[in-house]
């Protein structure tokens, strides 16, 4: 992955990996981001299938993983390959359930992404994203903006460095789920997994929602965040 390609030198090694659920648009999503990451000098490659987590030789020569994976179920040799790597040193960023909507009945998986989609109440709606952390590089001169998209409720890792948050209102998933309204959720975080950095963006549902400039900026600086 790394060397010359079209004339190019690429300093850094990326792999994107798509799959799962294709409600996610999740090969589409991928190639939302490939042209950054390859502008941002990152030779990427990208894999349909959880078997790109097994070469371990490979992923150690990594900087970066990004995976959009909805769902489905991943073997524990394809797990152990990913998790190795990224507690290794290996950066891991996604979006929505491609990250976090992955392989539910991995506990150990769930520890190093930091957070579980549990529900979206009323669907795609509109709401609004607050930026809660002003003077961080993945959010720096951005501002509060509008969403149409499905307002994740998720259950969060204490020890996540939230960096954006969505209060649900009577407006929007409260009138779905009530009790909730009031509730304030992050939307982006940032963590550690060992000697790791993992970003993870709720946003995201369909490719398009990438229109939207903040929506965007934030997965693009989040990827450069998590990579070695």
């Amino acid at each position: 992955m790394r060397g010359r390609q079209r004339g190019r030198r690429f300093l850094k090694a990326a792999l994107a990996v798509w799959g799962g659920w294709e409600g996610h648009e999740p090969r589409q999503a991928v190639g939302r981001f490939v042209p950054f990451l390859e502008g941002q000098g990152y030779a990427v490659e990208v894999a349909d299938t959880l078997d790109a987590y097994l070469d371990a030789e490979k992923l150690r020569g990594l900087d970066l993983i990004v995976q959009c994976w909805t769902m489905g179920t991943i073997t524990k040799e394809q797990e152990r390959g990913l998790l190795d790597a990224v507690k290794g040193g290996v950066g891991l960023a996604g979006w929505h359930g491609g990250l976090i909507d992955a392989f539910r009945n991995n506990t150990e998986y769930q520890f190093m992404t930091g957070g579980q989609w549990v529900a979206h109440p009323g669907n795609v709606i509109d709401y609004t994203v607050n930026i809660a952390v002003h003077d961080d590089p993945i959010t720096v001169g951005l501002g509060d903006f509008r969403m149409h998209s499905e307002q994740y409720y998720v259950h969060s890792d204490p020890a996540n460095e939230v960096l954006v948050t969505t209060t649900f209102t009577a407006d929007s998933g409260g009138q779905h789920a009530p009790w909730i309204t009031g509730t304030v959720m992050p939307v982006v975080w940032k963590r550690r997994y060992g000697a790791g950095r993992v970003f993870c963006c709720t946003l995201g549902h369909k490719a398009h929602e990438f229109d939207v400039p903040e929506a965007r900026a934030l997965v693009e600086r989040g990827m450069l965040w998590a990579s070695r």
